[in-house]
């Protein structure tokens, strides 16, 4: 039995994420999240109409209404659960290849499920499975629709509109869609807000997406910027809920980066609140430190972008996300938005008149950072614990010149193992000392 993580179900579909458990899980969710109405939202993969026809069998035999949003951005979704007030779902694996598919869950207003809701769903989930109580029939209700082209167009509208009427004419921007579920509506919202757009990767076939483009593989995305002579280059995950950029000479711009222009930006003009900026525990040092020196306070979290909105809503804070591309502006979203993230990011070169990367480099200096990702025989919590020791003497030999992150994947059998330091090769002997003791203690 699949078990959430830090963001929904996630496995091989059909063979792990069935249709029989995407269907159980469609119950579960009624009966636990409820709502009387439900959108369901996919990417682009092949395995996408199979398991939503599946969840929303399970949702409709539960007595709910379904609203079938087609190919569309999570965030997109999101947007729709949050206008709505209604819960949804995104059948997505997001980043991984084709051949993986997942469930993420937003109840009404577009908040991604606490870990006690999920924990309720898992319960009623091996319930359900195990053949406990009938289904809800209610021959009143039936799987509804919606036309995605109207979606996208409001929700694009509602991106545009969040830059209070400033364009973006003159930008020469490339764009790769990664062949998943932005190559549905971005490149139309850039190209309206009057930006010159060339597009990569947006005839998605079922199995293409992510291969070998989009944020995870950016380097054809950086060839085509500097060959077009492009201000910038946008890159997209598969399901458009984060972004990466490339400036104008090639080089890649990640979450952090972005994160500390808009929040430099916000300090600025007087707009970030309580000048504090919500980040995870991934975040490079370099930027804790550039943030230092304007005097931004850095608030830590653990990895997973609802754990950045927890924080952000805690404390009335607006601005957050992670070193992948997620970043979530708590005004005008309640999840990680690709395309609203490139918006924001594009109005500041904008209105600022200066290049991505002259913006990046006067908000933080890169640390070298290692990561290793170390398969174990399970995943286990308890592995982390037991170096303790090994992980506070690593840190001991890097003072406060470096760090060391060993955390266990929220997601897959993997140890991740993380150094910073003021060179390379100190950051990978650190990494390396760390992998030898995660091995030793996953041997069976």
């Amino acid at each position: 039995m699949l078990k959430f993580g830090t963001d929904g179900v996630r496995g091989v579909a059909n063979v792990e994420l069935t249709p029989e458990l995407a269907l159980t899980l469609g119950r579960a969710a009624a009966r636990e999240v409820g709502g009387e109405r439900w959108a369901i939202g996919r990417d682009t993969r092949q395995s996408g109409p199979m398991l939503e026809a599946a969840f929303a069998a399970g949702l409709a035999s539960e007595g709910a209404d379904v609203v079938l949003l087609g190919v569309a951005p999570t965030p997109e979704v999101a947007w729709w659960s949050a206008t709505q007030g209604a819960p949804a779902a995104v059948i997505s694996a997001s980043h991984n290849p084709y051949v993986d598919n997942g469930i993420k869950l937003f109840s009404a207003g577009g908040r991604k499920l606490p870990d006690a809701v999920e924990e309720r769903l898992e319960a009623t989930l091996i319930e359900l499975g195990a053949g406990a109580a009938p289904a809800v029939t209610d021959h009143r209700r039936s799987v509804g629709s919606l036309s995605p082209a109207a979606l996208h167009g409001e929700y694009g509208a509602a991106v545009a509109s969040s830059i209070d009427g400033r364009r973006l004419d003159r930008l020469r921007l490339v764009v790769d869609c990664a062949n998943g579920a932005a190559s549905a509506v971005a490149p139309e919202v850039l190209v309206a807000l009057g930006a010159e757009v060339e597009v990569l990767h947006a005839t998605p076939d079922g199995t293409n997406i992510n291969d070998g483009c989009g944020s995870t593989h950016p380097t054809a995305l950086q060839a085509a910027v500097v060959a077009g002579g492009a201000d910038v280059g946008v890159a997209f995950d598969g399901d458009a809920d984060r972004t990466l950029l490339v400036d104008r000479s090639g080089r890649l711009i990640d979450g952090d980066q972005i994160l500390g222009i808009c929040a430099a930006d916000l300090a600025e003009r007087g707009r970030l609140a309580h000048e504090t900026v919500v980040v995870t525990v991934m975040t490079n040092l370099g930027f804790r430190l550039g943030m230092a020196e304007r005097g931004i306070r850095v608030v830590d979290t653990q990895v997973g972008d609802r754990y950045v909105l927890e924080a952000l809503d805690a404390g009335g804070f607006v601005l957050g996300g992670e070193q992948s591309g997620h970043v979530i502006f708590r005004e005008l979203a309640t999840t990680g938005d690709g395309l609203l993230t490139a918006v924001q990011v594009l109005d500041v070169v904008g209105r600022t008149g200066r290049d991505l990367g002259e913006l990046a480099d006067a908000t933080m200096t890169r640390l070298p950072q290692v990561l290793r990702n170390v398969r174990v025989a399970e995943r286990d919590p308890a592995l982390v614990e037991r170096l303790a020791d090994e992980i506070a003497a690593t840190q001991a030999d890097l003072g406060d010149k470096g760090r060391v992150l060993v955390r266990p994947s929220g997601t897959e059998p993997l140890v991740r193992v993380m150094a910073e330091a003021p060179t390379e090769d100190q950051a990978e002997a650190a990494v390396a000392r760390l992998v030898r003791a995660v091995e030793a203690l996953s041997r069976p």
